[in-house]
């Protein structure tokens, strides 16, 4: 049996006989390029038990000898690289290159940077008369979305595995071959039967039999705020804990000192990356009134050339939703200056890049997340009016803000109502804690950050 026929339950490949099946499509021609068992309430809790009797013994494994194992898991990625990017380019229809640096390269550095801390991190200390442990939360759910799909299994898992919890993963339908893949490794890896499961599945079927199970001690979600509500209640119910990353409309806001060509570049930059389907993206540029045209000049040049640079979006239900938010974006009274919702090409799920012009906060293209390569263009009148905009909205993900002296930026930054915020192009750091405020979500990825939300403190007093 070949690993991809069945599901990866308490070590092993298990046949997925009789199962419905999943297509998997490949979104830049269309065409079926495989097939996933939808798995079962039945297939959930078998993975469940198996995460649950394997919880005692890879809790009390030595933090040193965790941090080997997430080593090793971190060498064999390393070792199938190549393969993880064409299988993410294949499925998700990313371009090679885009998935060999950021789909492949940084969940391998990310899986290496908790390699380390699980060797480094202060699992006991003493605090007063007390000492104080940081203990695994125990049986973790983990739901993950399609838009980056090994980043986001290896941000869930490897700080659960680093704490010494147990892991039972619903991958998004439209990317589990890459899911597939990360099994694969943790099998190579040589981690403990059952500190790892797989189920492949529907979100309505799996996903939900995974958030409601009594055996599941946290449940970490990435996906839409509508999903991440409806977990939460289920959560809240059984007062279990959850790590939710959300939704985002994530401003950047080019204050009059900035250098406006290079701010506009890399916005769109920004939010074409991935076909837009990046929920941290800068999909709001906010622009002084006085240098706005301009910025529509810059915005609308830099957009043309990626043309024929970006991937298409998912599938197609998900064309049709950017389509139709372009759509009531021009309804509304913005103004197209690039791109538009007629689709590029006859085959595949491709969006034209597109920039909206003269949108107002009101709009629904400013206020909801649209998740494909789309930038609205807002104009600000003086820097209280743009700290309005950017916090007005539901969200508070991510965020830019650029200004010609680094204190400026920082300053107004501070007063962003948001997680993240990247000062005049900031780089990506893979160690800094990650989520948002607001309905953008609960808890934080990454970092030292991260490997807290598998943890729950213990104190003894003497």
């Amino acid at each position: 049996m070949k690993a991809h026929d069945g599901m990866y339950i308490d070590g092993a490949w298990r046949p997925a006989e009789g199962r419905d099946v999943i297509e998997v499509v490949n979104p830049a021609d269309e065409r079926v390029i495989g097939t996933v068992p939808a798995g079962t309430a039945e297939d959930v809790d078998a993975a469940v038990r198996a995460a649950r009797a394997a919880l005692p013994g890879w809790s009390a494994t030595a933090p040193a000898e965790r941090a080997a194992r997430l080593a090793a898991l971190r060498d064999v990625l390393a070792a199938r690289e190549e393969e993880i990017a064409e299988t993410v380019t294949a499925e998700l229809g990313s371009p090679l290159a885009f998935s060999r640096t950021v789909h492949a390269g940084v969940p391998i550095a990310v899986a290496g940077s908790y390699a380390d801390l699980a060797a480094t991190y202060a699992f006991e200390e003493k605090v007063g008369n007390s000492t104080v442990y940081h203990e695994p939360v125990g049986v973790v759910g983990a739901i993950t979305p399609w838009n980056y799909p090994l980043h986001q299994i290896v941000a869930k898992a490897a700080p659960a595995l680093a704490a010494g919890c147990t892991v039972v993963l619903k991958p998004a339908e439209d990317t589990p071959l890459t899911a597939r893949l990360f099994a694969g490794a943790v099998d190579e890896a040589g981690l403990p039967a059952g500190v790892f499961n797989l189920v492949t599945g529907l979100g309505p079927v799996a996903g939900q039999a995974l958030a409601e199970h009594p055996d599941v001690d946290l449940v970490s979600f990435t996906g839409s705020t509508a999903v991440g509500r409806r977990i939460g209640a289920i959560a809240g119910a059984a007062v279990k804990k959850v790590a939710l990353e959300l939704g985002g409309k994530s401003a950047n806001v080019i204050l009059p000192s900035a250098d406006l060509a290079r701010a506009v570049n890399v916005g769109v930059a920004n939010v074409m990356s991935n076909s837009g389907q990046t929920c941290s993206a800068w999909t709001r540029m906010l622009v002084h009134r006085d240098q706005y045209e301009e910025a529509l000049t810059l915005a609308a040049t830099a957009a043309a050339k990626y043309g024929e640079r970006i991937g298409p979006v998912v599938n197609a239900k998900q064309r049709a939703r950017v389509r139709g938010y372009i759509e009531k974006g021009v309804a509304e009274g913005a103004r197209l200056v690039a791109g538009g919702p007629e689709s590029p090409r006859e085959r595949g799920y491709f969006v034209s890049p597109t920039v909206l012009a003269d949108v107002t906060p009101e709009m629904t293209v400013a206020q909801e997340e649209i998740f494909g390569p789309v930038l609205s263009i807002l104009r600000y009148d003086d820097e209280e009016d743009a700290l309005r905009i950017a916090n007005g909205t539901v969200y508070g993900l991510a965020g830019a803000v650029w200004a010609g002296d680094e204190a400026e930026a920082v300053a107004f930054a501070r007063r962003m109502d948001t997680g993240q915020v990247d000062i005049n192009g900031g780089r990506f750091n893979p160690l800094a804690p990650f989520g948002g405020y607001k309905q953008s979500g609960v808890g934080r990825e990454l970092g030292a950050h991260g490997l807290t939300e598998y943890l729950q403190t213990k104190s003894l007093q003497f």
